[in-house]
């Protein structure tokens, strides 16, 4: 049985999406990034998109979370269509990415990173100050709802591992990401045991119900973590499918262009 490649609108044209992108295109001068990518994601599921460097990955994400404009096309989330002109639009309308550099501030405690930019506040007439103690609680809630092993929240960024920095990094986007996180190789950087708590920190927000982006060049990561894989191929959607129909060799093969895939 092969993979099956349903685009938006075809068979599966009754479902919702957490996420779709239909007939996406970007380019930068004479460089067609992306041409014509249509791929979706469903809630409660991991869905990987794969390639190598210069398949439009990248690109991809950035106009999904308001970094580039595309040339064409839409972008649909929970069935509503996107029109992003910034990172803080995407952030608005509930979309959280945690990158491979996590974004964190090292001299900046735990529970400032996690607010950082959305601080909480109170207020006595004219004088407002940080609300410490509602945001310390508040992030000892998100951490343990995901079972993360973080210390104090008052602890400084720099003091903490790398696995302990992606699972701040990753329950911080799954507390403001109310519908979708998009997680760019968030484990490039890690060592094995760091890497093996990260991904069960993912399986746990997807057993919330939270849909996951996830980009990595990890293929047994992916085979691993995903419930679907799409394959971009010189900025194009090369194949894929449900990742129970699809092995190492074959998603290699479609990277590549040594296998061709079904056309969504």
């Amino acid at each position: 049985m092969g993979p099956d490649m349903t685009r938006p609108g075809g068979a599966a044209a009754g479902a919702r999406y957490a996420l779709e992108v239909r007939d996406l295109e970007k380019r930068f001068g004479g460089l067609a990034a992306l041409r014509g990518v249509s791929l979706w994601a469903r809630h409660s599921e991991v869905t990987a998109i794969v390639g190598d460097n210069g398949a439009g990955k990248s690109t991809l994400v950035k106009c999904v979370t308001g970094i580039h404009k595309p040339g064409a096309g839409r972008i649909l989330l929970d069935g509503e269509e996107l029109a992003l002109s910034s990172p803080e639009e995407a952030r608005e309308a509930g979309v959280e990415t945690v990158y491979q550099d996590l974004s964190l501030v090292d001299d900046l405690s735990v529970a400032q990173n996690f607010f950082l930019g959305r601080e909480r506040t109170r207020s006595l007439g004219p004088v407002r100050w940080l609300d410490r103690k509602s945001m310390s609680q508040a992030v000892t809630e998100a951490l343990s709802t995901l079972a993360v092993n973080a210390p104090s929240p008052k602890a400084r960024v720099r003091r903490l591992s790398g696995g302990q920095r992606q699972a701040i990094a990753i329950a911080r986007s799954a507390a403001f990401g109310s519908k979708l996180v998009i997680m760019d190789e968030p484990t490039a950087s890690l060592g094995v045991q760091e890497t093996a708590r990260v991904e069960e920190t993912i399986r746990r927000l997807r057993a919330r119900g939270v849909p996951i982006v996830l980009i990595s060049h990890d293929m047994q990561q992916v085979l691993r973590l995903s419930d679907r894989v799409w394959v971009l191929r010189a900025g194009r959607v090369a194949g894929g499918g449900p990742t129970s129909e699809l092995d190492g060799d074959r998603l290699v093969g479609l990277i590549t262009g040594a296998k061709e895939g079904r056309q969504p």
